[in-house]
Protein backbone atom coordinates (compact mmCIF):
# COMPACT_ATOMS: atom_id res chain seq x y z
CA UNK A 1 0.00 0.00 0.00
CA UNK A 2 1.20 3.62 -1.07
CA UNK A 3 1.94 5.19 2.41
CA UNK A 4 0.31 8.18 3.61
CA UNK A 5 2.32 11.14 3.00
CA UNK A 6 1.96 15.07 4.40
CA UNK A 7 2.60 17.81 2.02
CA UNK A 8 6.29 17.55 1.95
CA UNK A 9 5.78 14.05 0.76
CA UNK A 10 7.81 10.45 2.23
CA UNK A 11 9.43 7.49 1.05
CA UNK A 12 8.05 4.39 0.38
CA UNK A 13 10.83 2.37 1.47
CA UNK A 14 12.08 1.72 -1.88
CA UNK A 15 14.14 4.79 -2.40
CA UNK A 16 10.65 5.85 -4.38
CA UNK A 17 9.33 9.52 -2.59
CA UNK A 18 5.25 9.29 -2.94
CA UNK A 19 3.70 12.31 -2.45
CA UNK A 20 0.64 14.31 -2.93
CA UNK A 21 -0.52 16.93 -5.59
CA UNK A 22 0.48 20.02 -3.42
CA UNK A 23 4.09 18.50 -3.65
CA UNK A 24 3.89 17.69 -7.20
CA UNK A 25 2.83 21.64 -7.76
CA UNK A 26 5.60 22.82 -5.52
CA UNK A 27 8.02 20.58 -8.09
CA UNK A 28 8.25 17.21 -6.61
CA UNK A 29 8.73 15.59 -9.88
CA UNK A 30 10.70 18.15 -11.51
CA UNK A 31 13.72 16.86 -13.53
CA UNK A 32 17.08 17.90 -12.31
CA UNK A 33 20.07 15.86 -12.88
CA UNK A 34 22.68 15.52 -10.00
CA UNK A 35 26.42 14.44 -10.56
CA UNK A 36 25.95 11.53 -11.76
CA UNK A 37 23.88 13.03 -15.02
CA UNK A 38 20.53 11.18 -13.34
CA UNK A 39 17.93 12.59 -10.80
CA UNK A 40 18.54 11.30 -7.50
CA UNK A 41 14.84 10.11 -7.71
CA UNK A 42 14.02 8.99 -11.48
CA UNK A 43 10.58 8.13 -10.23
CA UNK A 44 8.09 9.52 -8.23
CA UNK A 45 4.28 7.78 -7.26
CA UNK A 46 1.58 10.60 -6.42
CA UNK A 47 -1.26 9.13 -3.90
CA UNK A 48 -3.89 10.29 -5.36
CA UNK A 49 -6.05 8.88 -2.77
CA UNK A 50 -5.23 12.06 -0.73
CA UNK A 51 -7.55 14.87 -0.59
CA UNK A 52 -5.75 17.21 -2.21
CA UNK A 53 -7.76 18.47 -5.42
CA UNK A 54 -7.47 21.95 -4.72
CA UNK A 55 -3.94 21.35 -6.37
CA UNK A 56 -4.92 19.98 -9.27
CA UNK A 57 -4.69 22.96 -11.34
CA UNK A 58 -1.05 23.69 -10.17
CA UNK A 59 -0.14 20.31 -10.32
CA UNK A 60 -1.27 19.84 -14.14
CA UNK A 61 0.82 23.02 -14.74
CA UNK A 62 4.15 22.05 -13.45
CA UNK A 63 3.98 18.47 -14.85
CA UNK A 64 3.89 20.54 -18.10
CA UNK A 65 7.21 20.81 -17.97
CA UNK A 66 9.82 18.36 -18.31
CA UNK A 67 9.56 15.81 -15.40
CA UNK A 68 10.88 12.82 -14.16
CA UNK A 69 8.64 9.57 -14.49
CA UNK A 70 5.20 10.34 -12.41
CA UNK A 71 3.00 7.28 -11.98
CA UNK A 72 -0.42 8.06 -9.87
CA UNK A 73 -1.55 5.44 -7.60
CA UNK A 74 -5.44 5.25 -5.88
CA UNK A 75 -7.09 2.23 -4.49
CA UNK A 76 -10.57 3.83 -5.04
CA UNK A 77 -12.27 4.80 -7.93
CA UNK A 78 -11.35 8.44 -9.40
CA UNK A 79 -13.82 10.69 -10.67
CA UNK A 80 -14.13 12.86 -13.78
CA UNK A 81 -12.80 15.78 -12.66
CA UNK A 82 -9.23 14.03 -12.27
CA UNK A 83 -9.16 13.65 -15.48
CA UNK A 84 -6.42 16.43 -16.41
CA UNK A 85 -4.06 15.22 -13.79
CA UNK A 86 -4.48 11.41 -14.96
CA UNK A 87 -3.76 13.23 -18.55
CA UNK A 88 -0.24 14.75 -17.30
CA UNK A 89 0.99 12.08 -15.66
CA UNK A 90 2.94 8.85 -16.69
CA UNK A 91 0.58 6.38 -16.22
CA UNK A 92 -1.86 5.80 -13.03
CA UNK A 93 -2.87 2.65 -11.13
CA UNK A 94 -6.18 2.51 -10.28
CA UNK A 95 -9.36 0.38 -10.24
CA UNK A 96 -11.49 3.11 -12.37
CA UNK A 97 -11.46 6.78 -13.37
CA UNK A 98 -12.15 8.93 -16.63
CA UNK A 99 -11.42 8.04 -20.16
CA UNK A 100 -8.42 5.05 -20.69
CA UNK A 101 -5.71 7.42 -18.83
CA UNK A 102 -5.84 4.69 -15.79
CA UNK A 103 -5.31 1.11 -15.83
CA UNK A 104 -6.32 -1.36 -12.94
CA UNK A 105 -3.31 -1.91 -11.01
CA UNK A 106 -1.63 -3.04 -7.77
CA UNK A 107 0.86 -2.25 -4.72
CA UNK A 108 3.24 -5.19 -6.66
CA UNK A 109 2.58 -3.50 -9.97
CA UNK A 110 3.88 -0.52 -8.44
CA UNK A 111 6.71 -2.45 -7.07
CA UNK A 112 7.18 -3.81 -10.80
CA UNK A 113 7.52 -0.02 -12.19
CA UNK A 114 9.90 1.00 -9.12
CA UNK A 115 12.32 -2.03 -10.14
CA UNK A 116 12.45 -1.34 -13.76
CA UNK A 117 12.86 2.43 -13.20
CA UNK A 118 15.54 1.79 -10.53
CA UNK A 119 17.00 -0.78 -13.13
CA UNK A 120 17.25 1.41 -16.14
CA UNK A 121 16.67 5.17 -15.46
CA UNK A 122 17.91 6.58 -18.24
CA UNK A 123 15.66 3.99 -20.73
CA UNK A 124 12.39 4.87 -18.37
CA UNK A 125 13.48 8.49 -18.63
CA UNK A 126 13.76 8.44 -22.49
CA UNK A 127 10.47 6.47 -22.91
CA UNK A 128 8.41 8.81 -20.74
CA UNK A 129 9.63 11.78 -23.02
CA UNK A 130 9.36 9.54 -26.12
CA UNK A 131 5.70 8.77 -25.43
CA UNK A 132 4.62 12.62 -25.36
CA UNK A 133 6.05 12.99 -28.69
CA UNK A 134 4.62 10.06 -30.67
CA UNK A 135 1.24 10.34 -29.19
CA UNK A 136 0.82 13.09 -31.08
CA UNK A 137 3.32 12.89 -33.78
CA UNK A 138 1.70 11.44 -36.73
CA UNK A 139 3.01 7.48 -37.78
CA UNK A 140 6.67 8.13 -39.83
CA UNK A 141 7.74 11.03 -37.80
CA UNK A 142 6.85 9.28 -34.33
CA UNK A 143 8.73 6.16 -35.76
CA UNK A 144 11.68 8.50 -36.14
CA UNK A 145 11.66 9.66 -33.11
CA UNK A 146 11.57 6.45 -31.53
CA UNK A 147 14.38 5.26 -33.82
CA UNK A 148 16.69 7.81 -32.85
CA UNK A 149 15.79 7.37 -29.03
CA UNK A 150 16.66 3.54 -29.46
CA UNK A 151 19.75 3.96 -31.01
CA UNK A 152 21.04 6.60 -28.43
CA UNK A 153 19.91 3.79 -25.56
CA UNK A 154 21.62 0.95 -27.70
CA UNK A 155 25.26 2.90 -27.18
CA UNK A 156 24.10 3.65 -23.57
CA UNK A 157 25.62 2.12 -20.85
CA UNK A 158 21.85 -0.03 -19.39
CA UNK A 159 22.18 -1.77 -22.89
CA UNK A 160 26.10 -2.13 -22.07
CA UNK A 161 25.49 -4.26 -19.35
CA UNK A 162 22.15 -6.30 -20.45
CA UNK A 163 24.11 -7.19 -23.26
CA UNK A 164 27.43 -7.82 -21.06
CA UNK A 165 25.57 -10.05 -19.22
CA UNK A 166 23.62 -11.97 -21.81
CA UNK A 167 26.14 -14.21 -24.06
CA UNK A 168 25.40 -14.50 -27.68
CA UNK A 169 24.54 -17.47 -29.14
CA UNK A 170 24.82 -18.50 -32.92
CA UNK A 171 22.14 -17.87 -35.15
CA UNK A 172 20.96 -20.92 -37.56
CA UNK A 173 20.20 -19.89 -40.95
CA UNK A 174 16.48 -20.55 -42.55
CA UNK A 175 15.40 -21.44 -45.76
CA UNK A 176 12.13 -19.50 -45.67
CA UNK A 177 11.82 -17.35 -43.01
CA UNK A 178 8.53 -16.06 -43.70
CA UNK A 179 6.15 -18.71 -45.90
CA UNK A 180 3.80 -16.26 -48.57
CA UNK A 181 0.69 -18.31 -49.80
CA UNK A 182 -1.96 -16.66 -52.44
CA UNK A 183 -5.56 -17.87 -52.01
CA UNK A 184 -7.47 -16.01 -54.08
CA UNK A 185 -7.49 -12.27 -53.37
CA UNK A 186 -5.83 -13.20 -50.29
CA UNK A 187 -2.18 -13.05 -49.43
CA UNK A 188 -0.87 -15.11 -45.91
CA UNK A 189 2.21 -14.18 -44.63
CA UNK A 190 3.32 -16.72 -41.69
CA UNK A 191 6.59 -16.25 -39.65
CA UNK A 192 8.44 -19.39 -39.72
CA UNK A 193 11.09 -19.85 -37.28
CA UNK A 194 9.08 -21.81 -34.93
CA UNK A 195 12.29 -22.94 -33.30
CA UNK A 196 12.91 -19.94 -32.13
CA UNK A 197 9.39 -18.64 -31.59
CA UNK A 198 9.33 -16.81 -34.62
CA UNK A 199 12.11 -14.23 -33.16
CA UNK A 200 11.85 -11.17 -34.91
CA UNK A 201 15.24 -11.24 -36.42
CA UNK A 202 16.86 -9.45 -39.97
CA UNK A 203 15.84 -12.64 -41.89
CA UNK A 204 12.15 -12.40 -40.85
CA UNK A 205 11.97 -8.82 -40.68
CA UNK A 206 12.95 -9.05 -44.64
CA UNK A 207 11.10 -11.71 -44.51
CA UNK A 208 7.66 -9.45 -44.04
CA UNK A 209 9.16 -6.34 -46.32
CA UNK A 210 9.10 -8.59 -49.03
CA UNK A 211 5.69 -10.00 -48.68
CA UNK A 212 4.19 -6.50 -47.92
CA UNK A 213 6.02 -4.97 -51.19
CA UNK A 214 4.31 -7.66 -53.68
CA UNK A 215 0.99 -6.69 -51.99
CA UNK A 216 1.70 -3.24 -52.32
CA UNK A 217 2.31 -3.42 -56.47
CA UNK A 218 -0.30 -6.31 -56.78
CA UNK A 219 -3.78 -4.84 -56.52
CA UNK A 220 -5.77 -7.44 -57.14
CA UNK A 221 -4.57 -8.68 -53.63
CA UNK A 222 -7.36 -7.29 -51.36
CA UNK A 223 -6.26 -9.29 -47.51
CA UNK A 224 -2.99 -9.53 -46.21
CA UNK A 225 -3.14 -11.77 -43.35
CA UNK A 226 0.02 -11.85 -40.97
CA UNK A 227 0.07 -14.71 -39.16
CA UNK A 228 3.00 -16.74 -37.12
CA UNK A 229 3.76 -20.56 -37.42
CA UNK A 230 4.42 -22.61 -33.94
CA UNK A 231 3.42 -21.75 -30.53
CA UNK A 232 4.08 -18.40 -30.46
CA UNK A 233 3.35 -15.77 -33.07
CA UNK A 234 6.09 -13.54 -32.38
CA UNK A 235 8.56 -13.66 -29.26
CA UNK A 236 10.13 -10.38 -30.27
CA UNK A 237 13.91 -9.11 -31.53
CA UNK A 238 15.97 -12.07 -32.51
CA UNK A 239 18.19 -11.46 -28.65
CA UNK A 240 21.17 -13.06 -30.26
CA UNK A 241 21.25 -10.53 -32.83
CA UNK A 242 21.07 -7.44 -30.47
CA UNK A 243 23.78 -4.73 -30.21
CA UNK A 244 26.01 -6.43 -33.32
CA UNK A 245 25.51 -3.54 -34.98
CA UNK A 246 28.85 -1.12 -34.58
CA UNK A 247 27.65 1.71 -35.95
CA UNK A 248 24.20 2.93 -33.81
CA UNK A 249 23.59 6.14 -36.16
CA UNK A 250 23.90 3.68 -39.48
CA UNK A 251 21.47 1.66 -37.40
CA UNK A 252 18.90 4.67 -36.95
CA UNK A 253 18.59 5.11 -40.99
CA UNK A 254 18.23 1.28 -41.72
CA UNK A 255 15.77 0.89 -38.88
CA UNK A 256 13.73 3.83 -40.58
CA UNK A 257 14.50 2.41 -44.16
CA UNK A 258 13.23 -1.11 -42.98
CA UNK A 259 10.51 -0.39 -41.09
CA UNK A 260 7.90 -3.43 -41.08
CA UNK A 261 5.36 -1.55 -38.85
CA UNK A 262 5.82 1.44 -41.39
CA UNK A 263 5.29 -0.92 -44.34
CA UNK A 264 2.28 -2.69 -42.46
CA UNK A 265 0.77 0.96 -41.69
CA UNK A 266 0.96 1.95 -45.26
CA UNK A 267 -1.44 -1.18 -46.19
CA UNK A 268 -3.50 -0.91 -42.60
CA UNK A 269 -6.64 -1.22 -44.51
CA UNK A 270 -5.73 -4.37 -46.19
CA UNK A 271 -4.20 -6.07 -43.23
CA UNK A 272 -5.55 -8.66 -40.41
CA UNK A 273 -2.88 -9.92 -37.88
CA UNK A 274 -4.02 -12.96 -36.51
CA UNK A 275 -2.13 -13.66 -32.92
CA UNK A 276 -1.58 -16.56 -30.54
CA UNK A 277 0.93 -17.74 -27.75
CA UNK A 278 4.08 -15.34 -26.82
CA UNK A 279 3.32 -12.00 -28.92
CA UNK A 280 5.99 -10.20 -27.01
CA UNK A 281 8.10 -6.86 -28.49
CA UNK A 282 8.04 -6.24 -32.12
CA UNK A 283 5.63 -9.57 -31.55
CA UNK A 284 2.57 -6.72 -30.71
CA UNK A 285 4.52 -3.82 -32.14
CA UNK A 286 3.91 -4.50 -35.71
CA UNK A 287 0.74 -5.80 -35.39
CA UNK A 288 -0.20 -3.08 -34.13
CA UNK A 289 -0.16 -0.72 -37.11
CA UNK A 290 -3.25 -3.82 -39.04
CA UNK A 291 -5.88 -2.56 -39.73
CA UNK A 292 -7.56 -5.40 -38.20
CA UNK A 293 -5.90 -7.72 -35.11
CA UNK A 294 -7.17 -11.45 -34.05
CA UNK A 295 -6.27 -12.89 -30.96
CA UNK A 296 -6.35 -16.09 -29.81
CA UNK A 297 -7.52 -17.03 -26.18
CA UNK A 298 -3.62 -17.80 -24.92
CA UNK A 299 -2.36 -14.83 -26.49
CA UNK A 300 0.25 -13.09 -24.04
CA UNK A 301 1.32 -9.44 -24.91
CA UNK A 302 4.50 -7.90 -23.19
CA UNK A 303 6.78 -4.82 -23.66
CA UNK A 304 10.56 -6.21 -22.34
CA UNK A 305 12.44 -3.89 -23.48
CA UNK A 306 13.42 -1.73 -20.75
CA UNK A 307 14.80 -4.45 -18.73
CA UNK A 308 17.55 -4.63 -21.43
CA UNK A 309 17.83 -0.68 -21.33
CA UNK A 310 15.94 0.17 -24.50
CA UNK A 311 12.81 1.58 -25.55
CA UNK A 312 10.55 -0.35 -27.65
CA UNK A 313 12.21 -0.34 -31.51
CA UNK A 314 9.96 -2.15 -33.66
CA UNK A 315 7.12 0.95 -33.48
CA UNK A 316 5.72 0.15 -30.49
CA UNK A 317 5.97 3.77 -28.88
CA UNK A 318 3.74 4.73 -32.00
CA UNK A 319 1.33 1.94 -33.19
CA UNK A 320 0.44 0.88 -29.70
CA UNK A 321 0.26 4.54 -28.30
CA UNK A 322 -1.98 5.32 -31.05
CA UNK A 323 -4.91 2.51 -30.46
CA UNK A 324 -4.31 2.48 -26.34
CA UNK A 325 -3.00 6.17 -25.72
CA UNK A 326 0.46 6.57 -24.37
CA UNK A 327 -0.33 5.56 -20.69
CA UNK A 328 -1.36 2.24 -20.88
CA UNK A 329 1.81 1.78 -23.31
CA UNK A 330 3.71 3.25 -20.14
CA UNK A 331 2.13 0.66 -17.99
CA UNK A 332 2.79 -2.00 -20.40
CA UNK A 333 6.75 -1.11 -20.64
CA UNK A 334 7.02 -0.23 -17.28
CA UNK A 335 5.87 -3.11 -15.52
CA UNK A 336 7.18 -5.46 -18.49
CA UNK A 337 4.28 -7.89 -17.11
CA UNK A 338 2.16 -10.16 -19.36
CA UNK A 339 -1.46 -8.83 -20.79
CA UNK A 340 -3.94 -11.42 -21.56
CA UNK A 341 -6.21 -11.07 -24.48
CA UNK A 342 -9.27 -9.82 -22.46
CA UNK A 343 -7.45 -6.75 -21.22
CA UNK A 344 -5.76 -6.39 -24.82
CA UNK A 345 -9.52 -6.26 -26.47
CA UNK A 346 -10.77 -4.04 -23.59
CA UNK A 347 -8.11 -1.23 -24.29
CA UNK A 348 -8.40 -1.86 -27.83
CA UNK A 349 -4.66 -3.06 -28.28
CA UNK A 350 -6.57 -6.11 -30.20
CA UNK A 351 -9.93 -5.90 -32.06
CA UNK A 352 -11.23 -9.34 -31.94
CA UNK A 353 -11.16 -12.55 -29.59
CA UNK A 354 -10.35 -15.91 -31.75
Amino acid sequence: MVASVGAHGTDRGEGVPTVGLADIAAGAAQLAVDETSLPSHPLVIVDLGLDQWEYADAAVAALGRRTVVVVGFSETSLPPAAAPVLDALTCTLAPDGPGRTWTPGTADDLAHIAATVTAAPRAALTLTGLLEVTARADVEDGLVAESLAYSMLLAGPEFAAWRAGRPRRSIPEVTDPVLLDRAGDALTLSLNRPDRHNAFGRAVRDGVLAGLAVAEYDESVREIVLRGNGKSFCSGGDLDEFGTATDVSAAHLVRIQQSAGLAVYRLSPRVRAVLHGACIGAGIEVPSFAGHVQAAGDTRIRLPELSMGLVPGAGGTVGITHRIGRWRTAFLALTGQDVGVDTALAWGLVDERT
